[in-house]
């Protein structure tokens, strides 16, 4: 016979993982540290291996618990989802969303069909370039949201990631240059002005390390192409690298020390009506998940509590 999970005890299960404490997660559920207790040793049982292994004073998951929270995540997305169609099953109009290009091929696929499964009847326009334009656009009323990497230049946007800056580079050596070699590092960078360009550059200076622009491109297809050519490296975050290329920086010898980005959700000022403020929803949820899979730790303070059920 088939077990049947139930979903309030999985909800639970995931934000203490989220939170990093079941207690946190009862005070965010609003239950008590015990109830949330008999919840988790009802999952054991369902799941009828242990999903918990003591890792000092913490309890960490076993493989089978890993196995567990992903379904958990999948299974509660898709209730929250189902939910939130029924409630809004007549929402119309139109929305705009604006997104880099680092999150077009990872993310916005995600966020444009769970969209459009749950509201049909909502016409949707995305737009990808670079954060500049885009947030020209959502101060102008011509986007209604704009998911973007976040500096000190800009403010006013809802923070729903941080995450550390990484040297990225191809996923064999690069020919002819190493650390000791005394030749510049080449460096592969989007064209000037960039944030990830001039926290490479500067971070290269500090340690002393002589560096030359190998590749410049205006897209991150063609920045790709050129680490997996060989052709330099680059300062990117995790999010949304392709399988070609990888984090580098401790391999080769780079500077550790770079500092964590933030990624913001920027919303126009005319207001959100019910179309936008779901969209909005799904855009958070979808890069909580995929921060998740990078196991980089949540925002300290976010803005929309990770218990809040739809």
């Amino acid at each position: 016979m088939l077990t049947t999970f139930d979903l309030d005890v999985l909800r639970s299960f995931a934000v203490g993982m989220e939170l990093g404490g079941f207690a946190k997660a009862a005070d965010c559920l609003g239950r008590s540290t015990s109830a949330v207790s008999a919840q988790l040793k009802k999952l054991e049982q369902q799941a009828g291996t242990p999903i918990f292994r003591r890792n000092g004073r913490r309890l960490a998951l076993t493989e089978a618990g890993e196995v567990m929270l992903a379904y958990a995540r999948r299974l509660i997305a898709l209730n929250d989802e189902a939910a939130n169609a029924l409630h809004d099953v007549n929402l119309e109009g139109w929305v705009r969303l604006g997104v880099q290009e680092h999150f077009g091929e990872m993310l916005l696929p995600k966020v444009l069909g769970s969209f459009a499964r749950a509201h049909p009847k909502v016409k949707i326009e995305a737009r990808v370039a670079r954060k500049t334009e885009l947030l020209a656009r959502v101060a102008a009323g011509s986007l209604d949201l704009a998911l973007a990497w976040d500096d000190e230049t800009f403010v006013g946007g809802e923070r729903v990631a941080e995450l550390p800056m990484r040297w990225i580079g191809p996923v064999d050596e690069i020919e002819g240059w190493s650390r000791s070699s005394g030749e510049p590092l080449p460096l592969a960078a989007a064209e000037a002005p960039c944030l990830f360009r001039a926290t490479a550059t500067a971070a290269l200076d500090r340690a002393g390390i002589p560096w030359r622009i190998a590749f410049t491109s205006p897209t991150l297809t063609g920045l790709w192409a050129a680490m997996e050519a060989g052709l330099g490296f680059m300062v990117l975050t995790e999010f949304g690298l392709p399988a070609r290329v990888r984090v580098v920086g401790d391999r080769v010898g780079l500077p550790s020390a770079l500092p964590r980005l933030a990624l913001s959700l920027h919303q126009a000022d005319a207001g959100a009506g019910p179309a936008v403020a779901r969209l909005a929803d799904i855009v958070r949820q979808a890069v909580r998940d995929s921060v998740q899979k990078l196991e980089i730790p949540p925002p300290h303070t976010p803005s929309r509590p990770v218990c809040d059920a739809a």
